[in-house]
């Protein structure tokens, strides 16, 4: 896809499949086409290494940090479950939620949690709210440690943002979609890798090899669960679609 910004006649082209359109720029189609360059531009910048959440770097997009927002104030959960730590960010997100919130606590997982990053969690002012669990997510003494941490009637929601590929995620939905409420959701994120496939830090297999991939394939197999993206709450604007590395994510439980 080629896309031609003209900001003097207020317009946008795009050609695709041998086809060119041009829209306005108050569309939601021109809207549409410059969003994939932008979030194209902005991996191979890696844009979203440049934001930190009350002192620890979070590597997410923050268009998902607002829209993930919206989700935990709504569902107020008794307990997120995150697979992946890297620099603790997105834990102390989490738990400053649940702190404005008065509810709520984090598990956190990784295989590998670096110890300046695990002092540094530590340390921080959210650090009652937070447990860390050191292992490969999809082992079952793992599995099982996270399962301690939880109670029959909590409220649930996981956010699966460790390894992506599509085997490993397809194993942690398996692994712990049991634990998800009904109403909740296990995010499978960065499925935005089966567009990538080309740019710098990609894979030649990723159009296949995806979290988005593993998801489709899980609610195939599991009639409890549907992939539904969470309503937007408040829009007075013409855009619908949103601006994600985590599309076709959201794997609700409905039953």
């Amino acid at each position: 896809m080629k896309i031609n910004v003209d900001m003097e006649a207020g317009q946008v082209v795009v050609e695709h499949n041998g086809k060119s359109q041009t829209f306005p720029m108050g569309s939601p189609e021109a809207f549409s086409a410059i969003s994939k360059a932008y979030l194209r531009c902005g991996w191979d910048n890696k844009y979203v290494y440049s934001f930190t959440w009350l002192g620890r770097p979070i590597i997410q997009l923050p268009d998902d940090m607002i829209r993930i927002q919206e989700v935990i104030y709504a569902l107020k959960p008794d307990v997120i479950i995150e697979i992946g730590i890297a620099h603790g960010g997105s834990l102390v997100f989490s738990a400053s939620l649940c702190k404005a919130m008065g509810k709520g606590k984090v598990v956190g997982v990784d295989i590998e949690i670096r110890p300046h990053n695990r002092k540094a969690i530590e340390a921080h002012e959210l650090s009652s709210l937070i447990t860390m669990i050191e292992g490969d997510s999809i082992s079952p003494d793992t599995v099982q440690q996270v399962r301690q941490n939880l109670k029959a009637d909590d409220r649930v929601l996981i956010l699966l943002d460790g390894c992506h590929t599509r085997a490993h995620v397809r194993a942690e939905l398996e692994a712990y979609s049991p634990f998800v409420s009904v109403g909740s959701y296990i995010v499978a994120m960065d499925g935005i890798q089966k567009d990538l496939v080309g740019a710098p830090r990609s894979s030649p297999d990723w159009a296949t090899n995806n979290p988005s991939t593993a998801a489709f394939e899980f609610v195939a197999d599991n009639q409890n669960f549907v992939i539904e993206d969470p309503a937007i709450p408040f829009n007075e604007g013409t855009i619908q679609e949103k601006v994600t590395y985590c599309p076709n994510a959201f794997v609700k439980r409905i039953k």
